[in-house]
């Protein structure tokens, strides 16, 4: 197992880790400033940052169960679904019942959600001028980061399956 260790303490007692050297801390602040840059690019748009991932995940397919765009998003149920009512009464999406199953509910963007796709299609570029890394580096960054996601996910799971 790799992470950090830190050495250096004294016998028999234990080192205080170093907020500094350790991933979740380092990924939840990138995270944060992200967001941050996003905000405003965004607020044009009349979109907040989980609103514009959602719309992501719906312009690539729609409709998507509530289910699957939860499990696309990262998001449970118990997030997802305040944020779809609101973006339902903004009117970017549609929620209706899946006439197969009526115990799933379909999302989809209406013709108003749909509208801002073009829109949103220079927020990529405008976020890529404020972020000092190469376009190589930040490939191979996503790819890092989409790997050790896809690795959280399994041991998640095999969490979950344990207790």
């Amino acid at each position: 197992m790799t992470g950090t260790i830190e050495h250096g303490a004294a016998p028999g007692r234990a080192e205080t880790p170093r907020l500094d050297r350790q991933l979740c801390f380092a990924l939840y602040s990138a995270s944060g400033l992200m967001t941050k840059l996003y905000r405003p690019l965004l607020a044009p748009l009349g979109l907040t940052y989980p609103q514009y991932l959602t719309m992501l995940a719906l312009w690539e397919k729609a409709p998507r169960t509530v289910g699957e765009l939860g499990d696309t998003l990262g998001l449970d149920p118990a997030t997802l679904t305040p944020l779809l009512k609101r973006m339902e009464a903004g009117g970017l999406i549609s929620r209706r019942r899946d006439p197969a199953d009526e115990r799933r509910v379909l999302v989809e963007p209406t013709a108003q959600g749909e509208a801002l796709r073009t829109a949103a299609s220079g927020v990529q570029a405008a976020l890529a001028c404020r972020v000092p890394l190469a376009p190589a580096e930040l490939a191979g960054l996503r790819e890092t980061l989409n790997a050790l996601i896809g690795q959280l996910r399994v041991a998640e799971a095999e969490t979950v399956e344990t207790e």
